[in-house]
């Protein structure tokens, strides 16, 4: 029998899933609650490698790769512009892969085309109000009036996610995070390619990666215990913003005052571990489930869309085989949550806080960085795309 599934969301984890849950053979419908999802949606994000080896088992990666860039290295600095480390960025440094970074509605643009040729429909418009058991499968009814019946339910709807709160009732809500991001694009040159740079300054992080076209991707986390209102606040004013914030550093203050593109202004968010991933006909997947942060996140739910897939193909039932996928999956991502919240932890830090965890990093770098992140980049999730055939989207 060909298993009918419902995908809510139409972002990485969403796309992701369905394009593996297609190739083994599911028939697969997207539904996604926003009109575009290519949209206005962030600005750059990486892929390490663990997730690119994720695209390339879906045949996705070159395609990805051509609209991102490749980055070999990364490095580490203290807000004075003292080197604190570099390494091989999303990768160990042995490994020939080079991470890439992405502007993410590139990313998912990518994705998207190659879900459509696979024949995966996908519908706009269209927020999960209600999801019924039905004997042996699901009925999902959506905010536009359509009503649909599968055998399983994946909830890849992000951190707001509504299938988290129709699985579980008490799920966790998401909360402020401490940080916001400002980000945009500045043209200015003198930098080395192929760097991705970190900057740990006294307001947050900068990141900056300058890019073949001549030009300078930048991000700047800001920690702040009060959440920003972003209502009406025009770009120029979170540009000053973050300028007067990193004045005292010297490389973040550049690239700011060379800005040409600011993107959306994002607060970032934080979920308590959630309790209930499943039920014998849904699941949850991605930052539904889990929001990791660390510049994980899309490697993550690209790992979690391979291994249902997986599961799914391999397993005598659904239900079976949404239990072997969070058996799986839980404990990595346990793992990785802890990973995030030290991420996060020393992004916030205070003056004293700050000196320690330069001190600190260092000797990470030097010594123990590649013993730390091996269970990361060498994780290999055991998925084989068959191909599917290549059709025109159901309406």
């Amino acid at each position: 029998m060909t298993p009918r599934v419902v995908v809510v969301g139409a972002g990485i984890a969403g796309t992701v899933a369905a394009i593996a849950l297609r190739s083994v053979g599911a028939e697969v419908t997207v539904h996604e609650a926003h009109t575009n999802p290519d949209g206005d949606v962030g600005s750059f994000l990486g892929l390490a490698v663990n997730g690119l080896r994720g695209l390339a088992a879906l045949g996705c990666l070159d395609e990805v790769r051509r609209r991102g860039v490749e980055v070999p290295r990364q490095r580490v600095w203290s807000g004075s512009g003292a080197l604190l480390g570099d390494v091989a960025r999303g990768r160990l440094a042995d490994d020939p892969m080079r991470s890439v970074t992405i502007m993410r509605a590139q990313l998912v643009a990518a994705l998207r085309e190659h879900a459509v040729r696979a024949g995966i429909t996908l519908t706009t418009d269209e927020r999960l109000t209600i999801a019924t058991p039905d004997g042996d499968g699901v009925v999902a009814e959506f905010s536009s009036g359509r009503r649909t019946r599968a055998d399983l339910l994946v909830g890849a709807d992000g951190i707001w996610s509504a299938t988290r709160g129709l699985l579980d009732g008490a799920a966790p809500r998401p909360r402020y995070a401490g940080l916001y991001t400002v980000s945009g694009v500045s043209e200015m040159d003198g930098f080395e390619p192929g760097v991705f740079n970190m900057t740990l300054g006294r307001h947050g992080a900068f990141m900056h990666l300058p890019v073949p076209d001549g030009g300078v991707w930048w991000a700047a986390q800001v920690a702040d215990p009060r959440e920003p209102d972003r209502r009406g606040v025009p770009d120029s004013e979170w540009q000053r913003r973050v300028a007067e914030l990193y004045r005292a550093e010297p490389v973040p203050s550049r690239i700011i005052a060379a800005t040409t593109r600011l993107h959306r202004t994002t607060v970032m968010h934080s979920l308590d571990p959630v309790p209930t991933w499943r039920n014998d006909r849904m699941v949850l997947i991605g930052d539904a489930a889990h929001p990791v942060g660390a510049g994980q996140g899309a490697s993550m739910a690209i790992e979690d869309a391979l291994v249902l897939a997986r599961c799914l193909r391999d397993a005598p039932s659904v239900a079976r085989a949404l239990a072997d996928y969070e058996a799986e999956r839980r404990p990595r991502i346990t793992k990785m949550l802890k990973v995030g919240a030290d991420n996060r932890d020393a992004k916030t830090a205070g003056p004293v806080g700050q000196w320690v965890r330069n001190g600190m990093m260092r000797l990470v770098f030097r010594f123990f960085y590649e013993r730390a992140t091996g269970w990361l980049y060498t994780y290999d999730p055991g998925f084989t795309a068959e191909p599917a055939a290549t059709t025109e989207p159901r309406s």
